[in-house]
Formats: structure tokens, C-alpha cells, sequence
């Protein structure tokens, strides 16, 4: 089995801690026995390739990943084949972030650093704004890189497709959708929502703070873990 959790913020997010540096977000991933993850910053991966190669040194793969918010207020967890693509689509979804700059002193610090945990920049643009790209937009950006787009924390009250919309749109070839830790009976929770049994399933931490990481609660059989591109 790969253990892996696929929502992980860095200090790139406003709202996520500034010890959430590269090193420390894969040397906890690795104490808490985990074999890949994916850094999924909001509205942004200028922390992807730093935590990438900070994994490579440690034996923890990284995938690129970001947690888009569309101009409905949804949440929607992208993951990409390659850096490449995520920068093409982050890219993007920058341009059409409106021009409204960060207030640390509210929202936090929006720090990028290096793989050394060196601090090399500060984001200025409020990155947990919504973007002017609404789901299908967004849905057919992703698609056209080869990424995944998968609806963020289905089971939440705030930001979710489900409590933003109250149903899932049946024109967008979703696959694939995501819960958050706090439903801990799967199970249980699909007999509730019968209609989501036709998705694959992640579940994640959201991991904001170094100890909200899932520790080896979810994970893939090793020969699937690879083709969920598929």
C-alpha cells in the first residue's frame, strides 16, 4: 500500500503556518509514514518545486498540486502529471485573481522559499481570493494539461461544490472527489449521499499547522497509487 495525504499548504498560504516550510512538510510527512503527497497551495505552486526537491532527498515524491477557489466559491483540488503543466495552469488562474494585495497583519504571510527553507520572495497578491474562472472553465483548463480536478472537502459546509451548489454538476467528467479528515466513516457517509458511490475517493488532511497531517489513514493499493491520472 502508498500512504499519502494530497492537500498539504505551505507557508505560501495565508492561512497556513509559517513553519510550514519545504523540510518540514516532508520530513513530518515522513514521520508520519507517509510515502507521496502534494503541495496544494491557494492559487498558486510557487512552493512546489522547492518541497519536490526537498522530498527527493528524504525519499517522500511529491506531486504538483493547487487548491483553486472558481468565482462560485468553490473549492476545487487540482493535481498535475508535472511542474510544467501546474505552472501553465497556475499561471492562469494569477491572471484572473483580482488585483487585491495581501494584509499580513489579517491574512498572514505569503512566504516562497527554497528548498533550504530560505526565504526568497513574498506574494503580495491575496492568493484566497476567488479566481474569475468559474467550475467549467477551470474543469477544461485542467482536463487540457492532463491534470485532475477534483472537488476539495465535499463534506464541509463552506467551499465545497456540495454546500455551494447543493448537487454535483453532471455535465463536468468528474472522476474523482475528495473528504476531509473529519469524516472518519466513509462508509456511513456514502449511504447518506448514495450519489457520490460512482466517484473515487480521496481523503486528505488540509493540512494548514505541521500537526494536522494524516498519519497513515488513507491510502492506494501501490499498483493503482500511479494510474489515478488514468
Amino acid at each position: 500500500m502508498l500512504y499519502y495525504d494530497f492537500h498539504i499548504h505551505s507557508s505560501l498560504s495565508p492561512c497556513g503556518s509559517e513553519d510550514m516550510t519545504p523540510n518540514n512538510i516532508v520530513n513530518m510527512a515522513k514521520l508520519c509514514g507517509l510515502d507521496a503527497i502534494a503541495v496544494s497551495d491557494h492559487n498558486s505552486v510557487k512552493n512546489v518545486k522547492a518541497v519536490t526537491e526537498a522530498g527527493k532527498r528524504i525519499g517522500i515524491s511529491v506531486l504538483p498540486a493547487m487548491e483553486v477557489e472558481t468565482e462560485e466559491g468553490v473549492h476545487i483540488l487540482t493535481l498535475y502529471p508535472d511542474t510544467g503543466a501546474a505552472e501553465e495552469v497556475a499561471d492562469i488562474v494569477y491572471k484572473a485573481l483580482p488585483d487585491i494585495k495581501n494584509r499580513p497583519e489579517i491574512f498572514g504571510q505569503q512566504i516562497i522559499m527554497d528548498s533550504d527553507d530560505n526565504v526568497v520572495g513574498i506574494e503580495e497578491k491575496l492568493l484566497i481570493s476567488p479566481a474569475s474562472l468559474s467550475l467549467n472553465s477551470l474543469f477544461d483548463v485542467v482536463k487540457n494539461v492532463g491534470g485532475l480536478f477534483i472537488p476539495a472537502h465535499i463534506d464541509r459546509h463552506s467551499y465545497s461544490i456540495l454546500s455551494v451548489l447543493g448537487f454535483m454538476p453532471q455535465d463536468l467528467d468528474i472522476k474523482m472527489i475528495e473528504v476531509s479528515k473529519n469524516t472518519t466513516d466513509l462508509s456511513a457517509y456514502l449511504e447518506n449521499r448514495p450519489e457520490l458511490k460512482k466517484y473515487k475517493i480521496l481523503r486528505n488532511s488540509d493540512a494548514h499547522y505541521l500537526d494536522q497531517f494524516a498519519e497513515c489513514n488513507a491510502s492506494l493499493d501501490f499498483e493503482k497509487a500511479f494510474d489515478i491520472f488514468i
